[in-house]
């Protein structure tokens, strides 16, 4: 810096030099008119060469002293800094300021110290597994690991070839189990072998394998040790090819018949919202292609200023209209998908009955119930409306104080019916009159219930018998005369032990 702002002044006296003429710049001269402007100049340039020495003499001067001078650097054979007279020199270290530095020199002189420290010798301790490898305390760097070229390339090579085979296995597999060659190959598998078989000693192909030694009773396939001829020696195999009937898989009317999938509540709840996804997805999809115009945002009272934002300010009254018939439109069109959702009253009817009947083609449930007196015009109504109401089948025989109560139907309809009648009607609320005239509740009892194969009676009727021969020909007609047994039985031990 010193050396060039000496060359600018240089350069700068010789400038001002050159523009100051000789006799201007003589003193004690007398201008003339026309010498004005020139002696001003030169007034100008003395001046500024004054202040310019001025500068120049406060400035420090650079010394030429060559022991203010570096030194150079000297090195000896050991690599030791050393001086002209080969004395060793030592350098003091200049240590670091910043934050940052001091830190990294710690954490260098840190990992200097681990690596000098002596390793401890676990062996001696009393604890030591061998099997147990030690590992550094510093983890080591990673290196990058490159791929040959085309080595993925391969890779998805031998993926395709992979599915390709898979794929021919499972058609040739499947063409196998439809010709029944499958089925064959399995049976021949498991044949038993000749008791004189033997495989070759050395492990190769032997004489004749076992399957044909079978066919051609022979101990190979050379005519060298068989003198008998061909006829002979192949009498088991002909010309003729036998082929497998083909039968076709069983169906159910011409369609496929599938196996039902019983799920739990947990997986049915997985699928339908696995299934809620997929349609949202492709919903989606078909909107990004433009196959589909984007759904308006779902505006509301509530959300108004934040989804519309500067067009609810601009005009508030033409946007809360809008809103409004958004929300009016999708009120509609949600009230029209209910109303195309509800059944009709022939459909409600038939899923009322569709809930109510029960398969009953492989057993019929039955119970016999017996009451006391079955006069009351309203428990009687019951009785025969619930079951019709049901769909059950049985018949009422009224007798004296044994009113015998039949009834047929499916497991859930036996519950129902017999909830009603040991409970829903209240009997005791009738007195009856017994033998002696002494009065008693009225009471219901259910006397048996089990299954059998058919049903023995139609829509539930009501027959007075006068006496117990009325009755038990009743059912004796159906062919069920022990129902009527075994009531009837029931009530004269149950008046016998009162």
């Amino acid at each position: 810096m010193m050396a060039n702002a000496q060359k600018m002044i240089e350069m700068r006296k010789k400038t001002l030099g050159a523009l100051a003429p000789g006799g201007l710049a003589q003193p004690g001269l007398a201008a003339t008119s026309g010498e004005a402007p020139f002696t001003d100049k030169a007034k100008k340039i003395a001046d500024l060469q004054a202040e310019i020495a001025a500068k120049l003499s406060s400035l420090p001067v650079r010394s030429t002293d060559p022991a203010d001078k570096p030194r150079p650097l000297i090195l000896d054979d050991h690599g030791r800094t050393v001086d002209a007279s080969g004395n060793e020199v030592q350098i003091a270290a200049r240590m670091p300021t910043l934050k940052a530095n001091i830190r990294a020199k710690r954490r260098a002189e840190f990992r200097q110290q681990l690596q000098e420290r002596p390793a401890e010798d676990v062996s001696e301790q009393a604890f030591f597994d061998p099997r147990v490898s030690l590992r550094p305390s510093a983890r080591g760097r990673r290196a990058f690991n490159f791929h040959e070229p085309g080595r993925f390339q391969q890779v998805a090579a031998r993926m395709r070839t992979k599915a390709q085979l898979e794929k021919l296995q499972s058609e040739i597999a499947q063409i196998a189990r439809k010709t029944g060659i499958s089925s064959a190959m399995r049976l021949a598998m498991v044949a038993p072998r000749p008791a004189g078989w033997q495989p070759a000693a050395d492990g190769g192909p032997p004489a004749i394998e076992w399957w044909d030694q079978v066919v051609l009773q022979a101990d190979s396939y050379g005519p060298e040790t068989d003198e008998r001829p061909r006829a002979e020696r192949y009498q088991g195999v002909t010309s003729l090819v036998e082929h497998p009937t083909q039968m076709a898989p069983p169906t159910d009317g011409g369609k496929d018949v599938f196996l039902p999938v019983l799920l739990t509540k947990k997986e049915r709840k997985k699928l339908r919202r696995t299934n809620r996804r997929e349609a949202w997805k492709d919903k989606q999809e078909k909107i990004r292609l433009g196959l589909e115009p984007p759904p308006e945002p779902k505006v509301r009272m509530s959300n108004l200023m934040r989804v519309l934002g500067n067009e609810a300010v601009q005009d508030p009254t033409k946007i809360e209209a809008h809103v409004r018939a958004q929300m009016a439109k999708r009120q509609k069109t949600h009230l029209d998908a209910n109303a195309a959702r509800k059944l009709t009253t022939e459909q409600r009817k038939e899923k009322k009955i569709a809930k109510i009947k029960e398969d009953t083609s492989t057993e019929i449930h039955v119970a016999i119930y017996r009451v006391t007196d079955l006069s009351n015009q309203a428990k009687k109504f019951k009785v025969e409306t619930n079951a019709n109401q049901l769909f059950m089948t049985g018949a009422v025989v009224l007798f004296k104080d044994v009113n015998v109560v039949v009834v047929e139907g499916g497991p859930k309809q036996q519950k129902k019916y017999k909830k009603l009648m040991l409970h829903r009607i209240k009997w005791e609320e009738d007195m009856v009159k017994g033998k002696e005239g002494e009065e008693a509740e009225n009471k219901c009892v259910l006397i048996w219930e089990g299954t059998t194969k058919q049903r023995s009676f139609g829509e539930i009727k009501f027959k007075l018998c006068p006496n117990e021969s009325f009755a038990r020909e009743h059912f004796r007609k159906q062919g069920v005369e022990h129902y009527w047994d075994l009531a009837y039985s029931a009530a004269v031990l149950e008046q016998e032990a009162t």
